[in-house]
């Protein structure tokens, strides 16, 4: 290996390890109760061990910051929580565990998906992010959807675009309202709940969910 090519490695790791040490520090803040419109770059920076000069090197602002950390938590979802929407196995026991992955998700990082659902409110290009990405759930679906109506298991009038905008939609609303209004339905209750909903609106008749 060339000196330069050691040199642009060790350049890499070096900002990877930045990235990951501000993307740790911004969702502690959220998790010890930082508000995010109100938490400062200086402040991240600092729990970074950066500076706030140096912040603007690795991102943009704090929105992009934002997206970061949030695509990131999505694509563990999807890599885990995949069994359901690119399965061809049987509907209910994949979809039990797909719907039970989300609401883990929502369970392991409040702070931070409550923070860009609160951000999506107010802020146009936050807002786009989102729906883009929840956006990625529903056409999963409905391709899943489609799937077992041409396999002949699903109703082929269903209309599987709305089916699926309406249930992902359902789904993401569910989990944060069950964040912040402090656990008002316990988590198990809810993914039965989900469950049973996905499963008379896909399949057409309540199934066993035991």
């Amino acid at each position: 290996m060339t000196s330069l090519s050691r040199r642009t490695e060790a350049q890499t790791e070096k900002r990877a390890a930045v990235e990951r040490s501000v993307l740790e520090a911004t969702e502690a803040l959220l998790a010890e109760g930082a508000s995010y419109a109100e938490l400062g770059i200086e402040r991240i920076a600092t729990r970074a061990g950066i500076s706030r000069t140096a912040f603007y090197f690795y991102f943009r602002d704090k929105r992009e910051l934002l997206m970061r950390l949030t695509a990131g938590i999505a694509e563990e979802l999807f890599a885990e929580a995949e069994r359901w929407w690119s399965g061809e196995g049987e509907g209910e026991p994949e979809l039990r565990a797909a719907i039970a992955k989300i609401v883990d998700i929502y369970r392991r990082h409040p702070a931070l998906l409550r923070a860009v659902v609160e951000a999506a409110a107010y802020d146009d290009e936050a807002a786009r992010f989102w729906r883009a990405l929840v956006g990625r759930f529903a056409d999963s679906t409905q391709a899943r959807i489609e799937r077992e109506q041409a396999a002949g298991t699903v109703d082929p009038a269903l209309p599987a675009q709305a089916t699926a905008f309406a249930l992902v939609w359902m789904t993401e609303r569910s989990a944060y309202e069950r964040l912040v209004q402090e656990d008002a339905v316990g988590e198990q209750p809810l993914i039965e709940a989900l469950l049973r909903i996905w499963l008379c609106a896909v399949y057409g008749a309540p199934q066993h969910t035991g």
